[in-house]
């Protein structure tokens, strides 16, 4: 698949030369939460031209970091998912992911928040450190959708869609308020107070969720 060569024999040089090309990782992005159909992916960057998505596609499955497959009856719909080979990409794209995140701070105009986008923000913030030993479901409604977070003895996983038996369920009523709350803005009982987020569960474990994710 490789569009252009560094000529070095470096291992950044060939990453780069497989995952380089622009909207590539934002593709692996996307696909961490789960298969997608290729309507899902234009959904989910909505600013990508059609041309580049089919062929960013084929680079993939011809390196081995995607396959795709059809779903079953009655679903008549093929998906893309990440291949091993493809999900062990995951811990640079937090890395990276993270680095960028130092100069956010309110989106841009024009810029789209999507549920992947955001589903990458929660792997980004994680502190594993902190979640330890936790087993916890959360279920996090901003609005247009909703995403799952499962840590499972510290380890995370997050998707797109409700959780079948969530521990708490988070929901955004302001623009920022989840955020607000990861970046320390407002503590859990300013939040609940001034109605920025209302939450289903238990409350105590808001203050658990803003230790876990932060930035």
């Amino acid at each position: 698949m490789t569009a252009r060569v560094y000529g070095q024999f470096c291992g950044l040089a060939r990453a780069m030369e497989v995952v380089g090309e622009r909207w590539t990782l934002l593709i692996v992005r996307n696909l961490l939460s789960g298969p997608q159909r290729y309507t899902d992916l234009r959904k989910g960057l909505p600013t990508i031209p059609t041309n580049i998505l089919s062929a960013r596609l084929k680079q993939l499955e011809e390196a081995g970091l995607v396959t795709r497959r059809a779903l079953p009856h009655p679903e008549r719909a093929v998906v893309y998912e990440l291949t091993d080979y493809g999900r062990d990409l995951e811990p640079a794209l937090v890395a990276f992911g993270r680095w960028g995140a130092r100069t956010m701070t309110t989106p841009r105009p024009g810029e789209a928040i999507t549920a992947e986008s955001v589903a990458m923000a929660f792997r980004t913030t994680y502190r594993s450190e902190v979640a330890r030993g936790a087993t916890v479901g959360y279920e996090v409604r901003m609005g247009d959708f909703t995403l799952r977070l499962q840590i499972a003895d510290g380890s995370l996983t997050v998707g797109i869609g409700p959780h079948p038996a969530p521990d708490l369920v988070i929901e955004r009523l302001a623009d920022q308020g989840v955020h607000a709350l990861m970046t320390g803005a407002k503590t859990p009982d300013q939040a609940l107070a001034d109605g920025s987020v209302r939450v289903e569960g238990e409350p105590g474990l808001l203050h658990r969720f803003v230790e876990t994710f932060r930035f």
